[in-house]
């Protein structure tokens, strides 16, 4: 059997033995006999059998039933290191060493903790005696192969998570509003919850009535709407909180409304029926794309800052926030990470920046694309990309509406052959009604399609565009500066660790320059 640094006892000191048993799932705990009692009566076997060396058996239990051992976040594994920083535990028996923890790292610090505080470690099942270069030998690889074993374990896990995927089975994860978890089959599969997939039809009807998020979420407010709400295995609530802009968007950009699955970026078909249309889903993404690059309504910016909603912080791939000080009577403005902001400066490695120079570092570089050769290939690359973006989604949407009107044609004729009664008129009369609809939307598609090949974007455009930009910016106030900024940058990404930024173009930048220049000109 192992110890780690036995403390000096007397024959009359009783040594305080705490039993320490995990188990990684609650498979089997609702049993009158688990896997933790059996681990803890081995352990109390073995102390029973040093009673001679003044062993005697805590009673505390310090249980982790559903927890893995690939970290340290367990609450019985945090209330026993607290025992023994308070001196109560002298030492700590497990039925094996990856009970207590299967990496490496968190043995060591925990190892750590026992020698600070003179506490011995036993396994009942495992030979090694951590006093002697030999057992720290064997305790080592142990944990390395317990590691192992954890790391095998995972890959499993993720194969089969990727196989069901693929073949478009639920694996798991948040229930969405619209479904429900149907858990009697051996394999759990999505069924429509009936009331909730009114609710998320409603949901996509009104953003595409009105455009934009925040008046979505307003009126999900008056009606009373929620988010999904669920029931843990352990009976615990969960969800069920009022929608905001980031809880809407996740909802309405989520391909298994349309029966998809997603699996690292691939989409597969899904065993689940969808509830909304393809041709709807895909009008909703493309405003949802139309809305990020304009960057919807303009937004009150008291102090003019340039990088407001542009700035990221690279190292955190977090957006930094504008903030300000006043001093007397002078304002020093900053732009401060967003993980500096919620977790601490130290957890940051440039946490804020001033405001000034960044914002004067993007200017100057958005000035000097009108000299640099290779600043104007990298503009047109990034332009002709966002158009060849907006052209696919636009392309794969009206494909959508074609194959929509095919099939409502057709579904009228058939319609037309059978005998006249109220149903029938009723759905002749909507199916009009769609076949109206969808010529409308075609025609808006073409036109779309139609204006992206007329933007021809050469490289004498970039330069009259940004060769004249320093005229252009005098004329602006700082709100317009701003304004102008926003709609020709998409995102500004500053690396602390190499000091360096980059600038992400927006498609339309050069076309609003343009527009502008000429707007300003007298």
């Amino acid at each position: 059997m192992g110890r780690a640094k036995s403390p000096v006892k007397s024959s009359e000191t009783k040594i305080r033995c705490a039993i320490y048993t995990r188990k990684s799932t609650e498979d089997g705990l609702d049993q009158e006999f688990n896997s933790l009692d059996a681990q803890r009566e081995a352990a109390e076997a073995y102390i029973a059998s040093q009673r001679h060396e003044g062993w005697v058996c805590l009673p505390t239990l310090y249980d982790d039933g559903g927890f893995s051992g690939g970290n340290v976040e367990r609450p019985g594994l945090q209330r026993m290191l607290a025992d023994i920083r308070d001196g109560k535990i002298d030492c700590v028996v497990v039925y094996k060493v990856d009970r207590l923890s299967r990496s490496l790292m968190d043995f060591a610090r925990v190892m750590e903790t026992f020698e600070k505080h003179n506490v011995s470690f036993v396994s009942v099942t495992q030979q090694f005696n951590t006093t002697h270069s030999m057992g720290r030998l064997t305790l080592n690889i142990l944990l390395s192969f317990a590691q192992f074993e954890r790391e095998i374990i995972g890959e499993r896990i993720r194969d089969k998570l990727a196989a069901q995927r693929r073949k478009g089975k639920w694996a798991g994860g948040i229930p969405v509003l619209g479904y429900d978890v149907d858990r009697t089959n051996p394999s759990p599969k999505l069924v429509v919850n009936v009331k909730e997939a009114a609710q998320v039809r409603k949901i996509f009807e009104w953003y595409l009535e009105l455009g934009s998020l925040l008046p979505v979420v307003q009126r999900l407010a008056e009606k009373g709407m929620n988010n999904k709400s669920w029931t843990t295995k352990r009976d615990v609530p969960r969800g069920g909180r009022r929608f905001d802009k980031n809880a809407l968007y996740s909802l309405l950009t989520n391909p298994i409304y349309i029966g998809l699955v997603v699996h690292k970026g691939e989409r597969f078909a899904g065993e689940h029926p969808a509830l909304i249309d393809e041709s709807v889903f895909l009008q909703v993404q493309s405003t949802l794309r139309l809305n990020g690059r304009t960057g919807g309504k303009d937004v009150r910016n008291k102090y003019g800052a340039l990088l407001r909603g542009l700035l990221r912080c690279k190292s955190c791939d977090r957006m930094m926030t504008h903030t300000f000080t006043q001093r007397k009577e002078k304002l020093y403005r900053y732009y401060t990470c967003g993980r500096a902001n919620s977790a601490g400066h130290k957890e940051c490695p440039q946490p804020t920046l001033p405001a000034a120079e960044i914002e004067e570092a993007v200017i100057e570089q958005i000035r000097s694309i009108g000299l640099d050769r290779s600043l104007q290939a990298e503009v047109l690359r990034q332009t002709a990309a966002g158009i060849a973006e907006e052209r696919e989604i636009l392309t794969a949407e009206r494909e959508q509406f074609c194959r929509d009107r095919i099939f409502q044609e057709s579904e009228l004729r058939r319609f037309a052959m059978e005998p006249s009664s109220p149903a029938v008129a009723t759905m002749i009369a909507d199916l009009h009604e769609k076949i109206a609809k969808t010529r409308v939307r075609l025609a808006e598609l073409d036109e779309q399609l139609e204006d992206l090949e007329s933007e021809h974007i050469s490289e004498t455009d970039v330069t009259r565009a940004f060769g004249d930009f320093d005229q252009l910016w005098r004329t602006l106030s700082s709100r317009q500066q701003a304004k102008l900024i926003s709609l020709i940058v998409e995102r500004v990404e500053y690396d602390a660790g190499r000091g360096t930024m980059a600038i992400c173009f927006h498609d339309t930048a050069i076309g609003t320059l343009t527009e502008r220049h000429a707007k300003e000109k007298p």
